[in-house]
């Protein structure tokens, strides 16, 4: 049987760059070579497209794009025969049939919806969620508004923007509603980059100044004391999950270097909770997803407190994607190994 192709996208232009070639040379390394004929398309940091045929260990130390064999790529905005273009050294293009590209992007210019909407365009069948739910679900401000609205218990919370924020007011609000301390976040980030955890007025404004580095909104949510779990969640119409994993940060919270430095955090999967509360969290992950109209796949991460309440987090429409990240662990955990799980998202992508 003649092997589909796809195509791997990877890197880009954005913080989660290092992460985005973690996960795509692990997705290259176990996607079921016998029956997908892979093709590599890296996104420098500049945000050069690249079409790369070297080996992995060069996306793991950063140094694909340097390979002499690289050369310029683009999509080719042409529904009625999608693929990708590849220039060649005498400046001519050559158009290759694509039949799926597994965009293995975190964070902006990647997993916000605008590669999505590009792959839409060009009629090519994709991984992952639309451009509509990757949007909302990069947004923390309108993804807590939208899972509000539905219901959903979420973290309590308020946004702002370099247009509106004033120093003393959100401190006011603050001490009126929820009290410190409080996590102040870049509203559109993912891998806990530009988060700061603040007790006092005095440390709030150089966490929203810092937060406004890497966006232009900026949410602040009150803590939540308890344990946090997450919720592996894959298909379209028919969804099905992995089993609730918990992790278990060595910091005060769960930073970037706790992610990927230190190699220190614990993940306990089936997370350390009783069964009936496992299985409402699982539930519970699946609502999300449908509130923001998700397809192919998600991680919805919750908070449990001691009094058992389940409070809405975050949800990464493309989390990591390692073959050791919280996501493929929870779902190998439910009896589907990752390269089973790499060619069930392929599916899905395909038949959507």
């Amino acid at each position: 049987m003649e092997r589909a192709k796809v195509v791997v996208l990877f890197g880009g232009m954005s913080t989660e760059h290092q992460v985005s070639l973690q996960s795509a040379a692990a997705v290259i390394e176990h996607i079921p070579h016998d029956k997908y004929e892979v093709m590599c398309i890296g996104i420098t940091e500049e945000g050069k497209w690249l079409h790369y045929i070297g080996g992995i260990d060069q996306i793991r130390d950063g140094s694909w794009h340097q390979h002499t064999t690289c050369r310029p790529a683009s999509i080719l905005v042409d529904p009625t025969r999608p693929g990708i273009l590849l220039l060649d050294d005498n400046g001519q293009y050559e158009h290759v049939h694509v039949d799926c590209v597994f965009p293995v992007l975190h964070g902006k210019n990647g997993e916000d919806g605008t590669v999505q909407g590009l792959l839409q365009l060009s009629g090519i069948p994709y991984v992952g969620c639309d451009t509509a739910s990757s949007a909302v679900s990069m947004d923390k401000a309108f993804t807590q508004d939208l899972v509000k609205s539905a219901g959903i218990v979420t973290t309590e919370y308020m946004y702002v923007t370099q247009a509106t924020y004033d120093a003393k007011r959100i401190d006011m609000y603050i001490h009126e509603n929820f009290g410190y301390p409080v996590f102040v976040k870049p509203s559109s980030s993912g891998s806990s980059v530009g988060i700061t955890k603040v007790r006092d007025a005095e440390a709030l404004d150089r966490a929203v100044q810092y937060a406004f580095t890497f966006d232009r909104k900026v949410i602040i949510e009150k803590e939540v004391r308890g344990i946090e779990v997450g919720c592996a969640v894959y298909g379209n119409e028919e969804l099905s999950t992995g089993v609730i994993g918990e992790i278990e940060p060595s910091r005060d919270f769960l930073d970037y270097d706790d992610k990927y430095l230190l190699g220190e955090i614990k993940q306990h999967v089936p997370a350390r909770v009783h069964p009936e509360v496992l299985e409402a969290v699982k539930q519970r992950g699946m609502e999300v997803y449908r509130v923001l109209g998700c397809r192919g796949l998600a991680r919805v991460d919750f908070f449990i407190t001691p009094a058992g309440e389940i409070i809405f987090n975050e949800i990464n429409s493309m989390p990591g994607f390692t073959a050791s990240s919280r996501y493929p662990a929870m779902i190998a955990a439910a009896g589907l190994s990752y390269s089973e799980l790499i060619d069930r998202l392929i599916e899905l992508a395909r038949e959507s």
